[in-house]
């Protein structure tokens, strides 16, 4: 009879994947033995697979030049990566190992590109497109790296009133971006994004206010759209109007060279997953350059925003099971030795989904559970389905050894919003955090060896305090 654990994940899913293997009944992430990782730093503990980040990047520019090879397309493509996913210079520094550029949505953005400058990883040529809606502060920041010999930095225009307020403090010639406020898909509680300037309004607007400006040149007509980039009507639909606008301000616009298609590829939040990413570019690019071959107009450059789908693979959360606790009579809740509200606050507060394993004990039978975090909150739980359905594990029994599971590609987005460094829900202190990465001893090296970096500590109550002014 198959009532393993390891039977049950064969079974549900394709497994092996290629992240994803077993080797002596404990998991294997790309390829790291899990159980040693813990064996050297214990649990509750973050890790980022640094290698995991340039593959994925080296993947979407690979699909993007490979579809414009194939189309015979005469644009140039360029990835962007999204800070805001995530601020780590450790991160930024294996991104921008891969000739890519950079999206900014703060002020603060900019310092981190300085700082990124003045340590030799990022080049004034490079791109920089800023977009969110604008401060004076990030306006005057835009201004103070342009004058200093960022050539390429591109305010993307939110709304009419910043191109006035830039206008008023700059001296020098700026390259433009105009923002499209996109249709929300029907579901959503609004019909538009907050985010742009509408449709009708965009060619009104160069020809008043920028057209005959010297200080600018408009490069670039940016859109984005909140669910990524999906194969459904409503992507396509939001792409073509895109292209459409493009091709109507490129006729009266001909220093207009760029169309920023936003992001995001999406990533594997399920063992299921299934995205054809190569498709998904051929036609982007196919589509793009059929609206323009129509209108009479030369294809863009495109630009993508890539966040999640840069930094998200590469992160995992891993745990150790406290005890088990029996509520009713069917219902077992697993206990993990951290929050979930802590160190995946994305999943109570959003229902986000995450990959939940086991990494230990495979060859055990399993049991359906809940997953229960230290808090007192009732908020503070997780399972694999939009919290609608439980999580099945290996069963635990007194004697076996302590049981372990990890939620898998959790790294964009959670330091931030859980406030890293900062005041935890209950105080439940932030976990450790390592880094993994590769080192070659030579150029032909293909396998590397592994080594492990502890970036930050658990937080300690010193900290907290500290923080809450005691």
């Amino acid at each position: 009879m198959k009532n393993k654990y390891i039977d049950l994940i064969q079974q549900t899913f394709e497994f092996p994947q290629e992240e994803f293997k077993v080797e002596d009944n404990n998991l294997l992430f790309n390829g790291i033995d899990l159980m040693e990782i813990i064996k050297q730093y214990g649990t509750p503990l973050k890790i980022t697979y640094l290698p995991k980040i340039s593959q994925n990047i080296q993947k979407a520019k690979r699909c993007f030049n490979v579809a414009i090879a194939k189309s015979d397309y005469q644009g140039d493509y360029h990835y962007c990566y999204c800070t805001k996913s995530s601020h780590f210079e450790f991160i930024l520094e294996e991104v921008l190992k891969n000739d890519v550029h950079i999206e900014t949505s703060s002020a603060f953005d900019l310092n981190i590109i300085q700082a990124l400058y003045e340590r030799g990883l990022f080049e004034k040529d490079n791109y920089i497109i800023c977009n969110g809606f604008k401060k004076m502060q990030y306006i005057e920041g835009i201004v103070e790296l342009l004058n200093d010999g960022f050539i390429n930095i591109i305010p993307v225009l939110d709304n009419m009133k910043e191109f006035d307020q830039l206008n008023s403090i700059l001296d020098s010639k700026c390259k433009l971006g105009i923002r499209i406020a996109s249709e929300e898909e029907p579901r959503f509680e609004f019909y538009t994004s907050r985010l742009g300037i509408r449709y009708n309004d965009i060619i009104p607007f160069y020809q008043e206010k920028i057209k005959n400006n010297p200080k600018f040149e408009l490069k670039m007509l940016h859109m984005f759209i909140n669910t990524g980039i999906e194969d459904t009507a409503y992507y396509w639909n939001e792409l073509a109007k895109a292209v459409n606008v493009y091709c109507d301000l490129k006729k009266i616009a001909p220093e207009l060279d760029s169309l920023n298609i936003g992001g995001g590829f999406p990533i594997k939040r399920s063992l299921e997953f299934n995205y054809d990413y190569e498709y998904m570019a051929e036609e982007i690019v196919a589509q793009i350059k059929a609206t323009c071959n129509r209108n009479g107009i030369e294809e863009p450059h495109i630009f993508t925003e890539f966040g999640s789908y840069t930094v998200g693979e590469s992160g995992a959360v891993l745990y150790s099971i406290l005890n088990q606790k029996r509520q009713n009579d069917r219902e077992l809740w697993n206990m993990i030795d951290s929050s979930f509200m802590t160190t995946i606050p994305d999943a109570w507060a959003i229902n986000q989904i995450f990959i939940p394993l086991a990494i230990n004990n495979w060859n055990k039978e399993y049991e359906r559970v809940f997953l229960g975090g230290l808090t007192c909150d009732s908020q503070d739980y997780y399972n694999s389905e939009s919290n609608l359905n439980a999580i099945f594990l290996p069963k635990i029994t007194q004697e076996d050894t302590p049981q372990y599971i990890g939620l898998f590609h959790t790294g964009a987005y959670q330091e931030a919003l859980a406030g890293y460094g900062g005041i935890q829900h209950c105080l439940i202190p932030a976990p450790k955090h390592v880094i993994i990465d590769k080192e070659y001893a030579n150029p032909d090296d293909e396998e590397g060896e592994i080594v492990t970096k502890l970036f930050a500590k658990e937080q300690s109550y010193k900290s907290m305090l500290k923080t809450l002014g005691y």
